[in-house]
């Protein structure tokens, strides 16, 4: 008896299944208005993608399959959030390394003796003196009185490019007094100054000096004598700088590139007004929870997806720098490993009206300072940057290995030319037995060969009589490295001359 009832449950639930299925596959009557649908239009019941098997009746997805669309979404936006705030992360790192020191305004970080490894910055060099302080504004303009004969840069809390001083900016290198005028300023603007406004109030003020005959003492002093921050209602009794040398103290200013970059990148929304940054990016953000004037907290099921998002981001980003996939993106397509995130030669990665995304992202993980002084073409003045993680195979630079980069003759750099090697993880200098992982044109007993030539060696130890052209690496760790030529040539604008790739000795 109990076996034929629950025969005839069975049955029942086969039947009922059974007619469910033939209600969802039985196509609906032809109606009057019916007409035939284009293709594309309609989505099927059932669809395999990469997340999975998704459900929907005629377009209605189930409960199972919206909540798996959703997570996805909320993935997807992480990656994407991520990868487009890197800047701000950045500019966040920047930030508390800078305000480590002292507060804003009246705390100048400069690295007397040059800065070397021990600094967790983002792909300086080993040959500028690095000066910087943190800017910010209330509500009223700030003055900057800068110094002579450097290479200054303002960028905002965003890492939009505010105002260029000394050799680049209007000062034309002679110094001047530059106004900063903060969100929504509307007083008076007065005669005399440099006007920059700026849509943050936070702002990344860095410069740099340059080495007399390999002293670094005269570009120090005149920032020390010059160089003030103030605001208008402080001009008659200017607050006195602290001037700090930081050279050889370990400190960081490096973004995080784990679940922690997201707060790094809340910070910098809940402290600056929304008119300074795009739109679409802010809704990009508020849809994982960052938001201004809200707290950034998101539930257990979001942190988990955010924390995958940013490994993956992480990935990305550091595929994007280390092996672009376009050609465009080196400087000999087809031909060479050396590269440039600036494939469009904007520095606001515009090319074509569009915004090169994989270009603001490998920059930004890589490298700092943003101003046109960057891309543009001044043959003669400024630097050009060329970079490269692998050696002319393709394969990773090792550090236990043994390479050698060729310079030909007559390299087109009218003031001198460096080598500064990087490690893959922090993008800061690599940390060796030697205080400045680099080598340039300038350093004493720099070998050149009969022709005129130069071959510069990459190896843990110093290759037979090559010490003077050697910068040594870690067996065990990667690394990437940037080639620069400090007034740069036509030649190298115009690719009649090249540096030859990193190839490894055997």
């Amino acid at each position: 008896m109990k076996t034929k009832r629950l025969f005839i449950l069975i049955a029942v639930l086969v039947m009922s299944a059974g007619m469910a299925c033939s209600h969802v596959a039985t196509p609906p009557p032809q109606m009057k208005m019916t007409t035939d649908i284009p293709p594309g239009i309609a989505t099927p019941d059932k669809l395999q993608t990469r997340i999975g098997t998704l459900n929907l009746f005629d377009g209605v997805p189930d409960e199972k399959t919206a909540q798996k669309v959703y997570d996805n979404l909320d993935f997807q936006r992480g990656v994407q959030a991520y990868l487009s705030s890197i800047p701000i992360a950045s500019m966040a790192g920047m930030r508390k390394g800078l305000l480590n020191f002292g507060p804003a305004n009246t705390t100048v970080l400069l690295f007397e003796d040059l800065m070397d490894s021990k600094a967790l910055w983002l792909t300086p060099n080993t040959v500028s003196i690095y000066m910087a302080m943190w800017l910010e504004l209330s509500d009223e303009p700030m003055v900057i009185e800068t110094p002579p004969n450097v290479l200054g840069i303002i960028d905002d809390h965003w890492f939009h490019y505010v105002a260029d001083f000394g050799n680049a900016g209007p000062d034309k290198g002679k110094g001047g007094k530059f106004l900063i005028i903060p969100p929504g300023y509307a007083g008076e603007v007065l005669q005399g100054y440099h006007v920059a406004p700026t849509n943050t109030y936070g702002n990344w003020v860095i410069w740099r000096g340059f080495q007399v005959d390999g002293d670094t003492a005269p570009a120090v002093n005149t920032t020390k004598k010059i160089f003030r921050v103030y605001s208008l209602s402080q001009k008659a009794n200017p607050p006195k700088m602290n001037f700090i040398n930081v050279s050889g103290k370990f400190h960081n200013t490096i973004h995080r590139m784990d679940y922690g970059i997201y707060e790094e990148i809340n910070e910098v929304v809940q402290a600056e007004p929304t008119e300074g940054q795009s739109p679409e990016l802010l809704g990009l953000l508020a849809s994982i929870g960052i938001k201004k004037g809200q707290p950034f907290k998101p539930d257990a099921r979001m942190k988990k997806i955010l924390t995958e998002a940013a490994d993956v981001g992480a990935a990305t980003v550091r595929t994007l720098a280390a092996r672009p996939r376009e050609e465009r993106f080196y400087y000999y397509p087809g031909e060479g490993v050396w590269a440039t995130p600036f494939p469009g030669g904007s520095h606001e990665f515009i090319e074509d009206g569009a915004v090169v995304l994989d270009g603001r992202a490998y920059f930004h993980f890589y490298a700092t300072g943003i101003t046109p002084a960057m891309t543009s073409k001044m043959v003669g003045k400024g630097s050009q940057y060329a970079m490269a993680y692998t050696d002319a195979k393709g394969n990773t630079l090792d550090g236990g290995k043994t390479y050698t980069v060729h310079l030909p003759p007559n390299v087109p750099a009218k003031d001198f030319w460096s080598f500064t090697l990087y490690d893959n993880q922090t993008r800061a200098e690599l940390q060796t037995d030697q205080q400045f992982p680099g080598v340039s044109s300038l350093d004493e007993g720099m070998q050149q060969n009969a022709d005129g030539s130069f071959d510069v060696y990459f190896a843990p130890e110093a290759p037979a009589g090559k010490a003077s052209n050697w910068i040594q690496t870690v067996p065990g760790k990667g690394w990437n490295m940037l080639f620069r030529l400090y007034g740069p040539l036509d030649p190298w604008f115009e690719k009649t001359w090249r540096p030859g790739d990193p190839t490894l000795v055997k």
